[in-house]
């Protein structure tokens, strides 16, 4: 069996603004939760006119609050950006708030441009060479154990908690493998970021694991971007959204979906086609039968018994089809007391 869980990124459609995607993501995560997927993590961006969501933490928040069985975390945390501690404290707040719901991702990429990551780190002179100590200083504030970092040995992150929340290291390279694989963490590779290298990437991770207090053996996912409809016409279509935002965004714009029609129209050169043929290599686009199959090969192919879905269309609606049709195809339990 295959488990499945959602990545929302709050996407801004380009005729639709932040607070409206903020308010679908909120429907989006008790419709979920009703279909039975394990887990609803939130994105962080900075910078960009397409996604509204900068603070998974207060996203957290919110999403738990108008739930109440789903698993709530964030995919990620850009932990090179911030205080191994303050991150510690904000999730040991939250796992105080919904106990045995909050998973804590942390990323080492940016989430934004240079000159965003910069002002994002004002004042701080540690740089992304520091990332390794980070996340040892961080785990054993989690943890109430003495961080790394000498000078901050008596510091401890309050408020207690009963048990820690998950941690997961988010990344789509060897690097972040390593870095999950020497912590012993459990690792969550992008797919719809860097899909030529999962397998090996995955691979490299079980192979170095290093047994952890808060994980004993390697567990991994994969966050892969899928559209699901009930025919392979109508998936192809609103995945032509997708084909041009990430067009767009190979060619340094950061902005709000298009509607399909928009993107079915656009005036492309033969370069920019075979940029979108080469893109395809990181979504699925499918009815419910084909994703069922191609996915559970890709799960199997793996090594996974969780899959994380990122689904984004211009219209909730068919995005909230989307994810309906493929907790049908997996044969999820429904929940029928979630909130």
């Amino acid at each position: 069996m295959v488990k499945l869980s959602v990545l929302d990124q709050s996407p801004i459609r380009l005729d639709g603004d932040a607070r409206q995607a903020l308010e679908e993501s909120i429907a989006l995560a008790q419709a979920t939760e009703r279909l039975g997927y394990t887990r609803y993590w939130l994105a962080e961006h900075h910078g960009t006119a397409g996604f509204a969501g900068s603070s998974p933490e207060i996203m957290i928040t919110r999403v738990a609050a108008a739930t109440s069985k789903i698993r709530v975390g964030s995919g990620g945390v850009m932990l090179s950006h911030y205080s191994p501690l303050k991150v510690a404290e904000n999730f040991k707040l939250l796992e105080n708030l919904y106990p045995g719901r909050i998973d804590l991702g942390i990323g080492r990429a940016p989430g934004s441009d240079g000159v965003t990551a910069a002002a994002l780190a004002y004042g701080n002179e540690i740089g992304i060479e520091y990332f390794p100590t980070k996340i040892a200083d961080m785990v054993a504030f989690l943890a109430d154990e003495p961080p790394v970092t000498k000078p901050f040995k008596d510091v401890r992150a309050t408020p207690a908690v009963a048990q820690t929340p998950e941690v997961w290291l988010l990344g789509s390279s060897d690097q972040s493998a390593a870095y999950a694989a020497h912590f012993g963490l459990a690792y969550s590779f992008a797919h719809f970021i860097a899909p030529q290298v999962i397998t090996p990437v995955l691979n490299y991770y079980r192979d170095k694991f290093e047994p952890s207090a808060a994980q004993a053996a390697p567990r991994a996912n994969a966050a892969i971007f899928v559209i699901c409809a009930d025919t392979q016409e109508e998936a192809d279509y609103l995945a032509a959204s997708r084909d041009l935002w990430r067009l767009r965004l190979n060619q340094g714009q950061h902005l709000p979906y298009a509607h399909p029609d928009e993107a079915l129209a656009y005036d492309y050169t033969a370069q920019d086609l075979r940029v979108i043929e080469a893109n395809k290599a990181n979504r699925f686009a499918g009815t419910p039968d084909s994703l069922r199959e191609q996915l559970g090969v890709f799960a199997s192919d793996n090594g996974l018994d969780e899959l994380v879905i990122l689904t984004i269309t211009h219209d909730f609606e068919t995005r909230l089809r989307s994810y309906e049709l493929l907790a049908e195809a997996f044969g999820l339990s429904r929940r029928v007391e979630a909130t």
